[in-house]
């Protein structure tokens, strides 16, 4: 798959990093590397590589990730790859 990446300081992924209970689960579902574990707890590694799907922010159980899906473009992007049609962007 294509790399894509955001203009820089757009993309409203947010990480609190004292909520962090290191479980890694972020780490296992974003689709594009953005999260890496670093000493037991996460850590945002590429913030112009997140798509704003909110997967992350969906499977965190300790709520310590946020991100305000369908901002940027990547709504669209998804609904293109599956073939649908969307005026989102």
């Amino acid at each position: 798959m294509q790399r894509f990446a955001y203009f820089e300081d757009v993309v409203t992924l947010t990480l609190n990093p004292q909520k962090c209970v290191g479980c890694g689960l972020c780490v296992e579902v974003c689709p594009h590397a953005v999260l890496q574990m670093a000493n037991g707890r996460v850590r945002i590694a590429d913030r112009g590589a997140c798509m704003e799907c909110g997967a992350c922010a969906r499977n965190c159980p300790a709520a310590a990730l946020d991100v305000r899906t369908g901002e940027g473009c990547a709504q669209a992007i998804l609904n293109e790859m599956l073939g649908r049609k969307c005026e989102c962007c």
